[in-house]
């Protein structure tokens, strides 16, 4: 800490270096879960801190130095006074330690800073005093965010459901378009506009909800409260949950396989089919929605259990929203009004306004054709 905080690189196994020349209020150490510190009452004049990693020794995750300079006035007026931290990396105890110092807690950059800090951790915090299961307050942390992102997902629903009801003409177009895919795309929007329906309302709401699950990826990984904390058959849900270790190395995957992420995926796998059934998707985007969960089971497996416990029980939880929503979600009435939009649109009662966002995918759409024509007449 100068001033701003720095620090080297964590991935690298290569020696890193950096000389200091700048005042230094504090230098740490960062363990996953503590921390060695050196703090200075006024401040250190400069420095070299040096990491390097060897890759052939298995008991030694990086070796780390530093050297620290002590203003020669300091010492002369015997004004020089230092500190020494050796603790956990908690953030209920680092921000006491030093100004800047629970930075030394990686919660991920804005926004799932500011939704692990302000929303995340006062929550776990707060359902420690009362449950002594690390698992259940997982589980309740799941259906306090569920309920908070209520609103976003019964919009997101609602926006699979029309989409849904369009995709009878949707398959028509298609079918009489064929392989004129600029057509298909014109004569798409033409029927969104015509019904009153936004193509994109059923994706929006999940892309706000997209911060939330990213802090979770922060968040539990460095939890420190979770540290041998077991849950069903995890021993441990600071680490992976691994039921069975295998006599050879996966590529990408590992030597072990961690029960909670398997399950994890085979719900998220779940999760993409119901959505499929909702949506219009076709084509690369309709696999690669199959392919995510697999590259994020290889992600995970040697992640905190805690962390694929809680995106398993999320979607268990989901399961039991949609079915909820889907009762108060009347098709029929959805599809009287898209009839009734369409009907003002073609009798010209209808106003047309467009949303700047369809405008200007209408614009990319008339260049690209545009583009298209000029370059097969060429």
């Amino acid at each position: 800490m100068n001033g701003d905080f720095d620090n080297l690189s964590q991935t690298s196994n290569d020696l890193e270096t950096e000389a200091l020349a700048t005042p230094l209020k504090w230098v740490s150490i960062r363990q996953k879960f503590f921390i060695s510190a050196i703090l200075a009452k006024n401040s250190f004049s400069g420095g070299e801190i040096k990491t390097v990693a060897n890759v052939n020794d298995s008991a030694v995750v990086k070796d780390a130095s530093i050297e620290l300079c002590i203003p020669v006035e300091d010492l002369s007026a015997q004004k020089a006074s230092f500190s020494y931290y050796f603790g956990p990396n908690d953030y209920s105890v680092l921000p006491d330690v030093a100004e800047g110092f629970s930075r030394n807690l990686d919660l991920g950059w804005p926004p799932m800073l500011w939704i692990n800090k302000f929303v995340i951790i006062p929550i776990f915090h707060f359902l420690e005093g009362f449950v002594g299961s690390y698992g259940l307050i997982i589980v309740l942390l799941v259906l306090f965010v569920k309920i908070l992102l209520l609103p976003l997902s019964y919009k997101s629903y609602l926006g699979m459901a029309k989409m849904k009801l369009l995709k009878p003409e949707l398959d028509l177009i298609k079918e009489k378009n064929g392989e004129n895919m600029t057509q298909n795309q014109q004569d798409q929007m033409k029927l969104y506009q015509q019904a009153g329906v936004n193509p994109f309302s059923g994706c929006i709401p999940l892309l706000l909800q997209m911060p939330i699950l990213f802090a979770m990826f922060y968040f539990f990984p460095v939890s420190i409260e979770l540290r041998q904390k077991s849950f069903l058959w995890a021993e441990d849900l600071s680490t992976y949950d691994s039921i069975v270790n295998l006599p050879f190395t996966i590529p990408f995957y590992g030597s072990h396989v961690s029960l909670f992420v398997l399950l994890m995926t085979a719900s998220t796998l779940i999760y993409q089919w119901q959505n499929n059934q909702l949506t219009n998707v076709t084509g690369p985007m309709k696999s690669m929605g199959y392919v995510m969960p697999v590259i994020f089971m290889c992600v995970l497996n040697t992640f905190s259990a805690g962390l694929s416990f809680y995106y398993f029980v999320s979607n268990l939880v989901t399961f039991a929203q949609q079915a909820i929503i889907k009762r108060f979600v009347d098709e029929d009435k959805i599809m009287a009004v898209m009839d009734d939009h369409k009907k003002k649109m073609l009798a010209g009662g209808g106003t047309g306004k467009k949303s700047s966002f369809m405008s200007k995918l209408e614009q990319a759409m008339k260049a690209s054709e545009e583009a298209r024509k000029a370059s097969k007449k060429k």
